[in-house]
């Protein structure tokens, strides 16, 4: 039985060959590329080795073979499945983390979802120059405003920046001092040479996400309880 076992294999792997040879110029078998169907064939491979050789450890016991060999099927299928659908496990996963933490974007190609938080504000994780820094949705803010600790942990040269710009804070009229942010992105959107300002110690808690970031996305909107912004291609 494993004899004609390993023949059919065998036959079944060469016709396999074959399709894939000469489907190769079209780059699809059916519905698969030829890629996928080269994984596909070589996944149902190990499938009946491992079957034959829990078959041959197990002769003399074939319900318990029988048993491990379904169960090495099932687990097969279900890493089958998981590698097919692997882009859409990461994309549940993804959405799954942007409602716990609040601020974590979920992507999808160059559109981004943040979900509301429990104070009722966007709170959005963005990356400024590399560096994590928490920044509030401001559509009232002309610009991107970093706190003092922020720009620190984003590199720029705060000892040598000058607060010459008048700016209105809920504490009143204030001076804050204009940079460029070689690299500011929130999720899958990455803007490059974006104009913002950096508050004095102490005039700011939280870093604002302004108008400088938004009026450069193809589009933003809130719905509902997400914000959804849209990147250019």
């Amino acid at each position: 039985m494993r004899r004609h076992l390993f023949v059919l294999l065998f036959i079944g792997l060469a016709l396999a060959l074959v399709v894939l040879v000469s489907r190769h110029d079209a780059g699809t078998v059916g519905d698969l590329s030829t890629d996928d169907f080269a994984a596909l064939v070589y996944q149902l491979a190990l499938v009946v080795f491992i079957g034959a050789g829990v078959l041959a450890m197990f002769r003399d016991r074939f319900s318990q073979a029988f048993e491990t060999a379904l169960l090495w099927v099932v687990i097969a299928l279900a890493l089958l499945l998981a590698y097919t659908y692997r882009f859409e496990l990461d994309d549940i996963g993804d959405r799954v983390l942007a409602e716990l933490v609040p601020g974590r974007a979920s992507s999808r190609g160059r559109a981004v979802e943040i979900a509301r938080g429990n104070t009722g504000d966007f709170q959005i994780a963005t990356q400024v120059n590399g560096a994590r820094v928490a920044m509030m949705l401001d559509t009232g803010a002309s610009a991107v405003v970093l706190t003092n600790d922020a720009a620190k942990a984003a590199g720029l040269p705060i000892d040598m920046v000058k607060y010459t710009v008048p700016v209105e804070t809920a504490n009143g009229r204030t001076m804050a001092a204009a940079v460029t942010l070689d690299r500011l992105a929130v999720g899958s959107i990455v803007e490059r040479s974006v104009p913002a300002l950096i508050a004095q110690p102490g005039q700011l808690r939280r870093s604002l996400l302004g108008m400088s970031f938004l009026n450069r996305l193809d589009g933003w909107e809130v719905r509902g309880d997400k914000l959804v912004m849209r990147g250019y291609p």
